[in-house]
């Protein structure tokens, strides 16, 4: 790159040489600064003291306290090492040398672990490669790395947050009086490339936060965030070229290891996401181990703008926004049947699960946030406003309500479990440049529903849930992965109850017969959880439903029951869970699952009267109003007579419709429709009580191809 070829042999070249060496390609690059920062300079000089006195430190506990080691493997073979010798990255090429070469982390004990760095005692030993979540996510990170030290010698501005997402990464800088331009991406990703080409090792070090306080007091955010998010004395950096940033790591073992990498966007953002904090520049990017795994992630996103839930509710008139209401949606007629007929949907499978549907108020008292403990740590997501000289918010989420309402009267084991759903409307003050079309949103509708349960029950509850959402999505077709997140090192209750409630989640799940990954820690403080995310169309995944325990919420609320013993003081659990979800963020997903051509019996346009000419308007408008209308199926009539039959057929398979039925004198004489569907599957003359029969029957039944099966 433009700065590590220079710095890469720093030991033997002064740091004074290896920035007037910098300086002049960055001239020859004409893409440069006008003078180097000199915090590179300066940081380096004090990296390479840290690094000796490291290196130090490693090469004494090899030669004194080494000892022989036990590493458990996957597979369960006990292998032997040396500690603070032996490698993960060693022991993978004595396994195989495909597998080091496409090992991208290792996880020692449970706790994910460079590859170069020597073990320390005795330990279990996976070796993960891209295909592994978490694997990806390292791999992610260190991309961002890359992008970062990019930036820094590109920009010269100062670093923030360089984090993995869901699908890549990003990276935040402060640049003053200065944005991002989409035609800096090239130049970006030719550094990018240039860094990837040198293969510059990740190092890790464990440093003083004093130290480190000195290392970045050039640039503020990190000083930030040392001082109010690192609470031990020490804590770690990572090296790759000349970029040195704050990092809990791990990381991959050298930058050669990303072999595709691509920047995809910039924006701007806030610190913290806090608007009356700096504006930031991010730049996302994506990378892959292979270019194949690029192209293929491109075509996908091809297909993902095609089916854009923003480009195909613009074209078939679904909803709408309004910068008179920014994050809070206008469903159109067809967008409005939609979001009734998903949340008619979900009504019924609550008849026949028995749960009750309540209603409650949007607006509370900051006290009940108080009392919850979400005006602690949520508050700034809450619209609150004055009344009377106390203060109130929209409620951001329903379980605060239902636990008053399960509160207001005295309550019996007899009761439970008790499963109170609720479609009420909620609020969060989302940032408006994070809003997103039906994916981020400020105003959004959620399947919600709390079950207030004891101890025993949480078992069958979660096996309940879990058969709810299988049946939900089976309808949709959508696959789904499950994922269980235990006790995290902050919980709060007994180790008891979250043992007990833990081992209850597992038997379900074991039980319900899907396959299932273990999250270990990654629960909420307040309960173990599991999370399901739903596989669309062009395979990428999206997590709606939520399972999740609460063993806090009834303590805040002293909720109790009276138990079969008489003890009124029994404390019940609360299960948070939904299904959909966001009810605007499934149309989203639902609309590019879809690709636009919804299933009969939630499309928005089902059926379109065609008469052949003049003379059968008439009857094509007694088919539509008078029968199908009023059966209950959304139908029109297409009585435009500048269009010829087949544009009105064409045009009407364009718009997906369903079914369109051709009327002319024929059908007319026999009280008949000729029905052809969307795909210009021809099905020739049925009676109209005959195709009313057949498409209602569809629409209860719900199946995913009623064109064929007509």
């Amino acid at each position: 790159t433009l700065f590590y070829h220079c710095f890469q042999k720093v030991s033997s070249a002064s740091p004074t040489d290896a920035v007037v060496q910098i300086k002049e390609e960055k001239t020859k690059e004409n893409e440069a600064l006008q003078c180097m920062p000199s915090f590179i300079e300066d940081r380096l000089k004090l990296y390479e003291v840290l690094k000796k006195e490291h290196d130090a430190l490693l090469a004494y506990r090899a030669a004194n306290q080494s000892k022989s080691i036990k590493i458990t493997l996957t597979d369960g073979e006990m292998v032997e090492g040396e500690s603070w010798r032996t490698t993960p990255y060693q022991l993978a090429v004595g396994i195989s040398q495909v597998l080091a070469s496409n090992a991208v982390i290792a996880k020692v004990n449970g706790e994910l672990w460079d590859l170069d760095r020597p073990l320390e005692g005795d330990c279990t030993l996976e070796l993960l490669t891209f295909d592994n979540e978490e694997a990806k996510a390292v791999y992610w990170h260190s991309s961002a790395h890359i992008l970062g030290e990019a930036m820094e010698g590109y920009f010269g501005g100062c670093l923030c947050y360089g984090p993995p997402i869901e699908n890549g990464f990003h990276y935040d800088m402060y640049i003053e009086d200065r944005s991002v331009s989409s035609t800096e991406f090239p130049l970006l990703e030719n550094r990018c490339k240039n860094i990837i080409k040198e293969k510059q090792a990740f190092e890790r070090l464990e440093v003083k936060k004093e130290i480190l306080l000195d290392m970045f007091k050039y640039n503020k955010f990190k000083c930030r965030i040392l001082n109010e998010k690192v609470k031990t004395p020490t804590t770690t950096i990572y090296r790759c070229g000349p970029l040195i940033d704050l990092c809990k790591g791990p990381h991959v073992r050298h930058t050669g290891k990303i072999k595709a990498l691509k920047i995809v966007k910039s924006s701007s953002t806030y610190w913290e996401g806090k608007s009356d904090m700096e504006t930031l520049q991010r730049i996302y990017g994506i990378s892959f181990p292979d270019n194949k795994m690029m192209k293929e992630w491109e075509k996908v996103q091809e297909e993902a703008k095609n089916r854009d839930h923003r480009k195909i509710g613009k074209e078939q008139e679904l909803f709408f926004f309004h910068d008179l209401s920014p994050g809070s949606c206008f469903f159109l007629p067809r967008g409005a049947f939609l979001y009734n007929t998903l949340m008619d949907f979900i009504r019924g499978e609550y008849r026949r699960r028995n749960f009750t549907e309540v209603v409650s108020p949007n607006i509370f008292n900051s006290k009940l946030w108080e009392a919850s403990g979400h005006w602690q740590h949520y508050s700034e997501n809450m619209f609150s406003f004055e009344i009377e000289k106390e203060t109130f918010a929209l409620k951001p989420m329903n379980c605060p309500g239902h636990c008053l309402m399960f509160a207001h009267r005295p309550r019996s084991w007899r009761e439970l479990p008790l499963r109170l759903a609720d479609f009420g409307v909620l609020h969060r003050n989302e940032l408006s440049g994070t809003l997103s079309g039906l994916t981020r949103v400020r105003r959004f509708q959620q399947d919600d529903a709390h079950i207030f349960c004891t101890m025993e029950q949480i078992e069958e509850e979660i096996k309940g849930c879990l058969d709810f959402l299988k049946s939900v999505y089976g309808v949709f077709g959508f696959t789904f992965q499950l994922h269980l997140s235990t006790r995290p090192e902050n919980y709060l209750g007994d180790s008891e109850i979250w043992d007990h409630a833990e081992k209850q989640l597992q038997n379900s799940l074991n039980n319900f017969g899907e396959q299932w990954n273990l999250n270990p820690g990654d629960g909420a403080f307040y309960g173990p959880k599991i999370d399901i995310k739903i596989k669309d169309a062009i395979g990428r995944y999206h997590q709606c439903a939520t399972i999740q325990l609460d063993f806090q919420l009834p303590i805040r609320f002293n909720l109790t029951y009276v138990g079969k013993d008489g003890d009124d003081k029994k404390r019940p659990v609360i299960i948070h869970r939904a299904i959909l979800g966001s009810v605007e963020r499934m149309i989203a997903i639902l609309a590019e699952n879809y690709g636009g051509k919804w299933p009969f019996w939630l499309s928005p346009r089902q059926v379109m009267v065609v008469p052949v000419g003049p003379t059968s308007e008439q009857y094509a408008q007694q088919v539509r109003g008078d029968q199908f209308f009023e059966a209950g199926l959304m139908s029109d009539v297409d009585l435009d007579q500048s269009c010829t039959l087949n544009k009105k057929i064409r045009n009407a398979q364009l718009a997906q419709y369903n079914f369109i039925l051709v009327v002319g004198e024929k059908e007319k004489a026999n009280n008949a429709v000729n029905v052809r569907t969307r795909d210009n599957k021809v099905h020739g003359e049925i009676s109209v009580s005959s195709a009313i029969e057949k498409l209602k029957k569809f629409k209860t039944s719900q199946i995913p191809n009623a064109e064929e099966e007509f």
